[in-house]
């Protein structure tokens, strides 16, 4: 019995390693065709298809999603973006302005300041509905997917430029604002 278990071990340890050797000596050629988008992509199935990562990356689509940005300039804190998000990933803090502060690219007009606008990519599921939703086309998916850190909160990332003294000031200016608009009518 013991002779035959011995024998069923060492068998299949040497079909494993035949296995190994195999696809070791097997597999000497890279794949000619890593880019997914070209035609030809997967008519060649031969070849080794992994790639020496982060020497060589493998070209990714063109509507792929990965880490979300914010061109801050363009944005007019709509909020509309934390509206669609269904995981609640993005926060924003805006504070309104006695008058219109600027314009965006597109030409749409900023009322609002953007106190916080920070994105947690730890909660984020990469479903682009936040891209979808902007008005201004200013939340985008890059094509950078090779961040990671060890902890947690180096993951939400801050597009607001705005310093603790600009918003403190801004808000003193809409109570400002707002005081005034409010005497005026008592008169």
């Amino acid at each position: 019995m013991v002779f035959k278990i011995a024998f069923h071990a060492l068998k299949t340890a040497f079909k494993g390693l035949s296995l190994t050797v195999k696809h070791l000596f097997g597999a000497q050629k890279a794949r000619q065709e890593l880019d997914i988008t070209k035609d030809h992509y997967f008519d060649n199935q031969t070849g080794i298809a992994t790639v020496q990562y982060p020497k060589v990356k493998m070209p990714i689509p063109e509507v792929a999603r990965y880490q979300l940005d914010v061109e801050i300039d363009d944005c007019i804190v709509c909020d509309l973006c934390a509206k669609a998000c269904p995981v609640d990933c993005i926060a924003i803090e805006a504070i309104k302005s006695p008058e219109v502060i600027g314009k965006t690219s597109d030409g749409s007009v900023k009322r609002l300041y953007p106190a916080r606008f920070d994105i947690d990519m730890a909660k984020c599921m990469y479903c682009g509905l936040c891209t979808v939703v902007c008005p201004t086309e200013c939340i985008t998916m890059t094509d950078q997917y090779d961040r990671s850190s060890t902890k947690l909160t180096d993951l939400i990332y801050g597009f607001s430029d705005m310093t603790d003294d600009q918003v403190a000031q801004r808000k003193s200016e809409w109570t400002k604002f707002q005081a005034e608009k409010e005497a005026a009518k008592l008169k």
